[in-house]
């Protein structure tokens, strides 16, 4: 197959979301498939490279930020997508489009994808469905809401990595082709084997309804309780709630280092997740959270909330908590700081689940079988 994949975020820029796109794309590449990935440049991050067999067209954008983007960035972007695509497919023959994130990406795809009489696959993140981040996307869900009807209409299918989510897009538009595939992840990027310290690893983007604050309000109270329960907590990531946690935790006796935004790539990154035992977190709302697969590979025990989609992901093999709840939170961080072998057989289960079931290779296969359809139907179609 011949696949033009569009993302406005794909690494080192953004966050799960272009972890999943490129994830992915390589992983398509690795069993045979050509694919041109369509994305934001930043900076002097711009221009066509190869990155382990996938061609990536970076266009240059007015982003501001590695991390995030906003409507105002993204409109200008998809403008230019659509031009560079459609003179990209004078030289190359696509049989498929495959969009992440319903908007915008899909909505510029779509447009592509009747121009050039190809089918429109897109997999939904969250952000892009109207119910999910209320305290992001709101204003923008309600004023885009044709827009987003138009798109959705518009798309062969949309796979959405949990059924939480599919019951979100079915909700606002019942007549919506939703299936559900996963997210992947490979289990080689980390060593769930290196010795780890009982310290508590927090990686998002910085805003409220993550729930970093009651991690950071677990902590503080368990210190005062016990010196014992004094251990250090890294918290990576940046966004607009970031100062609003330096300050909750300004003068508090606790261990906590905020490390800022650090390159998913980058031995830094490595080194938290495999040397400390803990990843705590306790998001409001989630889709599929790639970080906690990524804390999975590297053995890690999870403590996560009991809603959305992150349950779907750790299965039986993490504690649960109810969102907002820091008391929850800081009695089963005592648990796994109290009973070092229970917090090792967690990590040891999060990682079986994950090379069971969220491989890239599994994934990937799903992907492609959802694909082949859509491409033969079409054929056919432009055959009669």
């Amino acid at each position: 197959m011949n696949i033009l994949v569009l993302t406005y975020e794909y690494p080192p820029l953004g966050g799960g979301g272009g972890k999943v796109a490129l994830g992915l794309a390589e992983g398509l590449v690795a069993n045979g498939h050509s694919v041109d990935v369509v994305t934001m440049g930043f900076k002097t991050q711009v221009g066509e490279t190869a990155q382990n067999g996938v061609r990536v067209h970076r266009l240059k954008s007015l982003r501001a930020k590695p991390e995030s983007c906003h409507i105002g960035e993204m409109v200008p972007h998809e403008a230019s997508v659509l031009f560079y695509a459609l003179k990209l497919a004078k030289t190359r023959r696509f049989d498929i489009i495959h969009a992440h994130f319903i908007f915008p990406d899909a909505f510029t795809g779509s447009f592509l994808a009747r121009r050039l009489k190809i089918p429109l696959i897109c997999t939904a993140h969250g952000s892009d469905v109207p119910g999910y981040n209320p305290d992001r996307f709101q204003f923008q869900h309600v004023l885009l809401k044709p827009v987003w009807h138009y798109t959705v209409k518009a798309i062969d299918l949309i796979t959405s990595p949990s059924e939480h989510l599919r019951k979100l897009i079915l909700k606002s538009r019942p007549s919506a082709n939703v299936t559900v595939i996963p997210n992947g992840y490979d289990p080689a990027r980390f060593d769930p084997g290196t010795p780890k310290q009982p310290g508590i690893v927090v990686c998002t983007r910085m805003f409220q309804r993550k729930g970093v604050q009651y991690i950071i309000d677990a902590v503080v109270r368990m210190a005062k309780e016990d010196p014992k329960y004094r251990i250090p907590l890294h918290i990576l990531g940046e966004g607009p709630y970031l100062q609003t946690l330096r300050d909750q935790a300004a003068g508090k006796d606790i261990d906590i280092t905020f490390h800022g935004w650090v390159d998913n790539d980058s031995p830094e990154l490595k080194a938290i997740y495999e040397n400390n035992a803990i990843f705590a977190f306790t998001s409001d709302q989630e889709n599929f959270p790639v970080n906690l697969l990524e804390a999975m590979c590297a053995g890690m025990a999870i403590i996560t909330t009991d809603s959305s989609g992150g349950k779907e992901v750790v299965g039986d093999c993490a504690l649960l908590v109810p969102p907002q709840n820091p008391e929850a939170i800081a009695t089963q961080l005592k648990r796994l700081i109290d009973e070092p072998e229970f917090r090792r057989q967690l990590g040891q289960n999060g990682r079986k689940r994950l090379e069971d079931n969220f491989s890239w290779k599994a994934v990937t296969g799903q992907f492609e079988a959802s694909m082949r359809p859509l491409i033969e139907a079409n054929e056919r179609t432009q055959q009669q």
